[in-house]
């Protein structure tokens, strides 16, 4: 049995600190199995993506672009907005990805994870992330597909699931996504 640890860059798709995409990263990061540390890298603090300024890039991009790079995989936990890609996330992708030839993201291992207290759970942006990531050179685990309907109701103030059904559906998810990171970091 293999006792490699492997370090997942936890990317939240929502800006506010008690959000419900927040609350499911932290239960994941609880439910995880012993082969992964899921760290939340942070992203509200990254100005927008602008090219002119890659000979100068801001500050914020080197850290974030480290901690991406060390990783071995990526999960993103983000609600939908509009139907899409919240804005904060797609810029934490671009910088992330620029300039050219210089993709942080590149032949890592991820998943996706989308919730919404509507009943169809993000799907919509669930499926932009996909598109994002197969351009980024990223393998995205094809399944278990995760788009979290009525969060509000499944996760308490203090991020712990309330309903054992979603916990072991949940569970089942962080040890598939754990298996295939072993698989894709072989």
């Amino acid at each position: 049995m293999s006792t490699q640890v492997h370090q997942v860059a936890v990317l939240v798709g929502s800006l506010r600190k008690g959000s419900l995409s927040r609350r499911l990263a932290l239960a994941l990061q609880r439910l995880a199995p012993p082969s992964l540390k899921l760290e939340i890298v942070e992203i509200g603090q990254l100005p927008f993506y602008n090219a002119d300024e890659e000979p100068s890039p801001p500050a914020s991009y080197g850290p974030f672009r480290d901690a991406i790079r060390a990783a071995d995989a990526l999960l993103l936990v983000s609600p939908e907005y509009n139907r899409s890609v919240p804005a904060a996330l797609k810029n934490a992708l671009d910088v992330g990805s620029r300039p050219y030839g210089h993709n942080v993201f590149n032949a890592k291992p991820a998943a996706v994870i989308t919730q919404s207290p509507g009943a169809i759970g993000g799907f919509g942006a669930n499926h932009h992330l996909r598109q994002i990531l197969a351009c980024l050179n990223v393998s995205t685990m094809p399944g278990p597909e995760v788009y979290l309907g009525g969060s509000q109701e499944l996760l308490d103030e203090a991020g712990a699931i309330t309903k054992p059904d979603t916990e072991a559906f949940l569970r089942k998810f962080v040890e598939a996504f754990a298996a295939w990171v072993a698989r894709q970091r072989g």
